[in-house]
């Protein structure tokens, strides 16, 4: 199983299909930002990845684009929810051929938390 810092440093990526998104680590949502508003989404925690799933878009490539992002605020498993140094924003770049690039946020991306 791979942490999120290991995911961040060696740019690993995760992969999505049609309206589900895979992350290559077991994190909890705090929130989550796409297309620029919150959406109504629900993850699961697998063995050893995290399942998002939205339910507004049949396909995420249909409507993230270049130009947008999908955000997220997660917690990764393990860690203390309640202290706000745990709280890792990032960002998922949807690309061709069904992957995902994430990546941490900068300090001058806003998000709404």
């Amino acid at each position: 199983m791979k942490k999120l810092k290991e995911v961040l440093e060696n740019k690993i990526k995760g992969m999505y299909y049609g309206n589900r998104i895979f992350l290559p680590f077991k994190a909890g949502m705090e929130t989550a930002y796409a297309l620029p508003s919150p959406e109504q989404a629900e993850y699961n925690i697998k063995d050893s990845f995290t399942e998002i799933y939205f339910y507004n878009y049949e396909d995420l490539s249909d409507f993230v684009t270049d130009f947008e992002t999908i955000k997220l605020i997660v917690v990764e498993e393990g860690e203390d929810v309640f202290d706000k140094h745990n709280h890792k924003k990032l960002i998922l770049h949807v690309k061709e051929n069904h992957i995902i690039e994430i990546e941490e946020a900068g300090k001058d991306t806003i998000f709404i938390d």
